[in-house]
């Protein structure tokens, strides 16, 4: 990256920290569990490696280094009375691009690195979070990372299990001790800083969206984060032969599963901005000469208001049976995750949009989930968002540019000194 693509009001500090921080998220976007794309999953191997890169350049940075017992990885800057936290996730969706998530975590890095001495003299301290997992890849549930450090995993999170039959509990024992996971209330593991007042959290993040490149703008300042609803359907039929079982005596479950799919997209598209996908789907015995006995599918829905979500998750879920009922298909619904909706802190909104207004920034609202969710149950939260080409994300050929980048760590930059001064 050429000094010549930056803002022409970058700082030197900062303009070398972007520089560093384009080459990091290169050398980042090699750590992976499958060769020739990127993917890391929560407490898998690329993520131990992920934790121990980072966390090098945490160190490089100043801070002291360590992982939580979920394999969050957290530096800080010398302790003071309150702290500030800017973070985001190292995990990634399989087949995935560069800059999710870890855009946030190395900006954090960058901003530690330009502002240099004068943190010192701060009276907050600064803390930079990659949590170990937010898309839910491994167990089909969001945010284990974030929960963790909250304080907020469940009993029922330890019991999620994996493609391996794996459970989240066992996954972390092999980490260490369990038992201060084992609390009913969660409350007893929390690697948020302790004995100190917890100021806020900023997450800058790409957009994964259309909306800044449409509007010629670098940088937005999120207003809010759409509630999430996750689950695994299930049609339940009857295996049979494929040459001998006649249609009309067929309990297809994949057909019964077909039809869902379609009814799903089909609400969705007539009550924007209600979106919803199936995104996996699973078919048992799963042979071409064989009827589908069981069909097992996953539902992703999002709304910015939580009533209109819970209807419509009633009202697909009554569509399921319904479908169900006629085909002689029986039906069943597992909720896996279901954040609210969340609302961005107002008095960090303004110092945000304070900071990023030299290039106009626009408020906007994340259809995307975030770890902010999560945290936003501790402390007040913001979140910047970078412009996406394409709007394209959770793809190889995510991209965000140098320049956009050097624009966001300024901005962040600014925003932590306004936040400093008061």
């Amino acid at each position: 990256m050429e000094l010549q693509h930056l803002p022409r009001k970058l700082s030197a500090p900062v303009a070398a920290a972007a520089r560093r921080l384009e080459l990091r998220l290169e050398e980042l976007g090699r750590v992976s569990d499958e060769r020739g794309r990127l993917t890391r999953t929560f407490l898998s191997p690329a993520m131990e490696r992920a934790n121990q890169l980072v966390g090098g350049w945490m160190r490089g940075a100043g801070m002291t280094v360590r992982e939580d017992g979920v394999g969050n990885l957290i530096g800080r800057t010398p302790a003071k009375a309150r702290t500030f936290v800017v973070g985001s996730h190292l995990d990634t969706v399989r087949d995935a691009g560069r800059f999710d998530g870890a855009l946030g975590v190395l900006l954090g890095i960058a901003a530690v690195e330009a502002l240099g001495p004068e943190l010192a003299a701060w009276p907050l301290g600064l803390e930079v979070v990659g949590f170990s997992e937010e898309e839910g890849v491994r167990f089909s549930s969001a945010y284990l990372g974030s929960k963790g450090y909250a304080g907020l995993l469940t009993a029922g999170d330890l019991r999620r299990t994996d493609a391996e039959g794996v459970t989240v509990a066992e996954a972390i024992a092999e980490r260490g001790p369990l038992l201060a996971l084992q609390d009913r209330s969660g409350r007893r593991f929390r690697s948020a800083p302790p004995g100190r007042e917890l100021l806020g959290y900023l997450e800058v993040h790409i957009e994964q969206g259309p909306v800044l490149e449409a509007a010629g703008r670098p940088l937005g300042v999120v207003t809010a984060i759409a509630g999430q609803t996750r689950g695994r359907a299930e049609f339940t039929g009857r295996a049979g032969h494929a040459g001998t079982t006649p249609m009309r005596l067929r309990r297809d479950a994949l057909a019964g599963a077909a039809e869902w799919i379609g009814a799903v997209e089909a609400y969705a598209a007539a009550r924007s901005p209600l979106v919803a996908t199936v995104g996996t789907v699973g078919v048992a015995p799963g042979a071409a000469n064989v009827i589908p006995g069981t069909a097992t599918l996953t539902l992703d829905l999002r709304h910015p208001r939580d009533a209109a979500r819970v209807r419509a998750l009633a009202a697909l879920l009554a569509r399921g049976g319904e479908i169900a009922r006629r085909r002689g298909l029986a039906f069943r619904w597992e909720k896996t995750q279901d954040d609210p909706a969340v609302a961005c802190d107002p008095r960090l909104r303004r110092l945000l949009a304070d900071a990023a207004a030299p290039w106009s920034a626009p408020a906007l609202a994340s259809g995307a989930g975030h770890d902010a969710v999560i945290v936003s149950r501790l402390a007040p939260v913001a979140m910047l968002f970078v412009r996406s080409r394409g709007g394209l994300s959770h793809h190889p050929d995510e991209y965000t540019s140098p320049r956009d980048i050097a624009c966001a760590l300024q901005a962040t930059c600014a925003f932590l000194r306004q936040l400093a001064a008061r």
